[in-house]
């Protein structure tokens, strides 16, 4: 159940001083040559390491990822970039790599510098501890908020999927969301793992939302490595792609439940829209309401306010197409709304979930989306997170 568990990869996660107690420096890497991608953040405030990760990938295939906490190493300038170009060259160095072949990770507050010369004492540390058991440490070295490691793993057809993450808040997707690597032994030709990784994260992480903050450093890598040895067909690609997207939805679910102060883990389905397109986009709206969201918290059956956002979603230019008269809305199975009138249903709120149907009745789109409720943990978190 980790980032080790496909076959030929290693990884280790140890202490090197960029927090206080904590494992806070990950290394993931392929014992065999490998290929992969990245799926990375568009917000315009991008992470240095971000930055350096997309140049190596265009330079090279990928067969390290190193990742650490403590410090995002965003809007950091130039000396920024230096720093995250010197922690993978010393990686390079130590893993017998070319410094292309190696992606950088980072997470924690946005202004902080790198702590340059504990990130390369770390890799010193971290490289000599590489192993196929290391995937659990890995996981935990990459935490901030979290508060539990984040690992899955799916077994079929002679080939292994498995990764990792971490995120509890400034989650809300555009691309690809918080860290995550996800590894495999699955063979791969060069330019091949986008085509995989891109609908499996358009499916799962772009499908989550904590706090609707996009991150400045946002990233999801996959490297396959082929030492499974099995041949490929186009069964056995459609096998590997339905792996990889449970992989990718079990880690982005996990997220989603330990939610920065979350009590309440929301999944909210739009059926019936016009498209899939204009379906999307009124459940993010639904998902990342604050009022639907404190509403959940309080276990409070406000339909009116899943109503409102989703009357309000923009899509394309203006607003997605819905029409109150044809609605039904459901809360955890119990009709609550139905073509323009108001029912007397009484749903059940009291448990840890709480599913919203929401059919517009327009036409065959459709989407999910995971959310979390927004409680005053969260508040009490974000007020003090840097103090």
């Amino acid at each position: 159940m980790s980032v080790t568990a496909a076959r030929g990869f290693v990884a280790s996660g140890i202490h090197a001083g960029m927090r206080r107690s904590s494992r806070d420096l990950a290394v993931v890497c392929s014992t065999v040559p490998s290929t992969g991608s990245a799926m990375f953040t568009v917000n315009r405030v991008q992470a240095a390491p971000v930055v350096v990760s997309r140049a190596h990938l265009e330079a090279a295939e990928p067969r390290a990822v190193i990742a650490n906490s403590g410090s995002a190493n965003a809007a950091t300038g130039k000396r920024g970039e230096l720093d995250a170009l010197a922690t993978t060259a010393e990686a390079a160095r130590l893993l017998g790599l070319r410094a292309e072949e190696v992606l950088a990770l980072s997470t924690g507050v946005i202004g902080t510098r790198l702590p340059l010369e504990r990130m390369l004492v770390g890799l010193r540390d971290a490289v000599p501890a590489l192993g196929p058991d290391g995937g659990h440490d890995a996981a935990e070295a990459i935490m901030t908020t979290d508060t539990r490691s984040k690992e899955a793993a799916v077994s079929r057809d002679g080939f292994t999927v498995g990764g990792m993450a971490k995120g509890a808040g400034m989650i809300h997707p555009v691309l690809a969301t918080m860290l995550a690597v996800v590894t495999t032994d699955y063979p791969l030709g060069p330019g091949e793992a986008a085509g995989f990784l891109r609908p499996a994260v358009d499916e799962s992480f772009n499908r989550i939302s904590i706090d609707g903050e996009c991150s400045t450093n946002d990233a999801v890598v996959l490297l396959a490595n082929g030492a499974s040895g099995v041949s490929r067909d186009a069964a056995r690609d459609e096998s590997f792609r339905a792996a990889l997207r449970e992989v990718c939805a079990d880690l982005s679910t996990q997220i989603v439940s330990d939610g920065e102060g979350a009590t309440v883990v929301l999944e909210i389905a739009v059926t019936g829209a016009t498209n899939d397109s204009e379906a999307t986009a009124i459940a993010r709206r639904v998902a990342t309401s604050p009022l639907v969201k404190t509403a959940a918290f309080g276990r409070d059956p406000n339909w009116g306010r899943v109503l409102a956002a989703a009357g309000s979603a923009t899509w394309n230019g203006g607003f997605a197409s819905l029409d109150p008269e044809l609605v039904r809305l459901a809360f955890n199975g119990t009709t609550v709304y139905e073509l323009g009138v108001p029912l007397a249903g009484d749903p059940d709120l009291s448990g840890a979930a709480c599913r919203i149907d929401l059919d517009l009745g327009l036409g065959d789109g459709a989407a999910t989306y995971l959310a979390s409720d927004l409680s005053y943990d969260y508040v009490r978190i974000n007020a003090e997170y840097t103090t």
